[in-house]
């Protein structure tokens, strides 16, 4: 779990030390944590949802390394501004903590910076919520440049307005006049540095931003299709499948945190970029989406997602709703979809398999670890990339050098051979530029 650095004293502002303080990193053993999971059930809430909710949550604590060791939800009209729960359930958890041992709170929703200092002064006990949990499993796998960058982002942008619990042993009580101590100007210091440390992140990743989109205008001449889907849905296993990109697989949440991008040789003669994504959550944070824009982009840039559902979770369908919601949220709810039912072999049986393909028309079911159903998959990204494109057959003037290097971008030349004056070339192009070709004549 993640403990935060502080009381360092400060050296020269924006020094290597300084950074160094502000990266936050595992410092002890975390499966020394027990934890106790505790949520809201509020009156719009339906108890599926909920349950489904905490569910999460523990694969999540575990994924970091926790044992969780109880659970609590209680049912309110709202949430408590001061304790998120009541007052009396504050003290159930207490005397819960002290017959477990738990040592870790864990809250299924975002906690004010108030609400997180007035539960551990009631409880004594460490206590975190869902956002600080997923940050601190994105900082343990994150391994690329690129990935530490976003999750080093979002955990500053997480902490700023949480900052004053670091340093409430250096500050006086009361206020006014002679109040001002050195928690005090400690605080403003880091407040400022981390300010600046966002800042140049958010820089380096406007950096990242370009540099891919260079990538992506370079690879406009081939269709894109983006593997898509809840965490731990088997999207990695499938794109080792088909492509032999070596992904790291796991059964975890969360095992990879990078777009990964591999050229996937299609019958024939075609050829598509398939893109492997960040597994969606429930509840995703809000920092995450922003700080890892540069990697959503490449879901928005794809012609065709392949939603990837584990067909083996109980209430599969629902993790698909919850999916799409994400999906929805990022802005890539209205491009084609093909459902893809992975994990066939761990599945209820053929009747549960059956009511899927009458309820789904055109899923396709995978087991990727033994390859069934991938050559479906295969004609399916297949017959997406045919529909796509147009072979043409062009007769260009060798003068007219800026459209022959502008086809050389847009398109992917199958043979040329000079005639005369004229460059006569057979290329595969995606439909919208093939129209703008005839619009120029040279099509012949």
């Amino acid at each position: 779990m993640l403990r935060r650095r502080a009381g360092e004293r400060r050296t020269s502002e924006g020094s290597a030390a300084e950074r160094r303080r502000f990266s936050i990193k595992k410092k002890y053993d975390p499966k020394d944590e027990r934890a106790i999971l505790v949520g809201v059930s509020l009156p719009n809430t339906r108890v599926e949802d909920e349950n489904e909710s905490l569910d999460e949550l523990a694969q999540l604590a575990r994924t970091a390394g926790a044992t969780v060791v109880d659970r609590f939800v209680q049912n309110r009209t709202r949430i408590d501004g001061k304790t998120y729960v009541g007052r009396g359930m504050i003290e159930r958890i207490k005397n819960a903590a002290a017959i477990h041992e738990a040592n870790l709170l864990i809250f299924d929703d975002d906690l004010r910076p108030a609400q997180g200092r007035e539960i551990e002064k009631v409880t004594e006990i460490k206590t975190i919520d869902r956002t600080e949990l997923i940050l601190d499993i994105f900082a343990s796998r994150a391994q690329t440049k690129v990935a530490r960058i976003q999750v080093e982002l979002a955990q500053f942008e997480y902490e700023l307005p949480r900052l004053r619990r670091l340093w409430d042993h250096l500050e006086r009580l009361g206020g006014g006049i002679g109040t001002r101590g050195p928690g005090e100007m400690q605080l403003e210091a880091d407040r400022r540095l981390i300010r600046t440390r966002i800042r140049m992140l958010k820089k380096l990743l406007k950096g990242v931003e370009v540099d891919r989109a260079e990538q992506r205008k370079r690879r406009r001449t081939m269709a894109k299709v983006a593997l898509v889907g809840y965490t731990n849905s088997g999207k990695s296993t499938i794109m080792n499948a088909l492509t032999d990109a070596e992904v790291l697989t796991e059964d975890l949440l969360f095992a990879t945190l990078d777009a990964t991008t591999r050229r996937l040789e299609l019958p024939g003669g075609h050829a598509a970029l398939l893109t492997d994504t960040v597994g969606l959550i429930k509840k995703l944070p809000h920092h995450l989406v922003v700080s890892f824009h540069a990697t959503l982009e490449e879901v928005a840039d794809a012609g065709l997602l392949l939603h990837v559902v584990d067909v083996s979770r109980p209430h599969c369908e629902r993790y698909l709703e919850l999916a799409n919601d994400v999906l929805e949220e990022i802005g890539v709810k209205d491009k084609p979809v093909r459902i893809v039912f992975n994990k066939i072999d761990r599945a209820g049986g053929p009747e549960e398999l059956a009511r899927f393909a009458r309820v789904y028309p055109g899923a396709i079911f995978t087991c990727a670890t033994s390859g069934e159903g991938l050559d479906e998959l295969t004609r399916a990204i297949c017959a997406f990339v045919e529909s796509g494109e147009e072979v043409l057959d062009l007769a260009i003037p060798v003068s007219d050098g800026k459209t022959i290097a502008t086809i050389h971008e847009q398109a992917e030349v199958l043979a040329t051979n000079e005639n005369g004056d004229h460059l006569e070339m057979r290329i595969r192009v995606p439909k919208p530029y093939a129209a703008r070709l005839r619009k120029l004549g040279v099509v012949r």
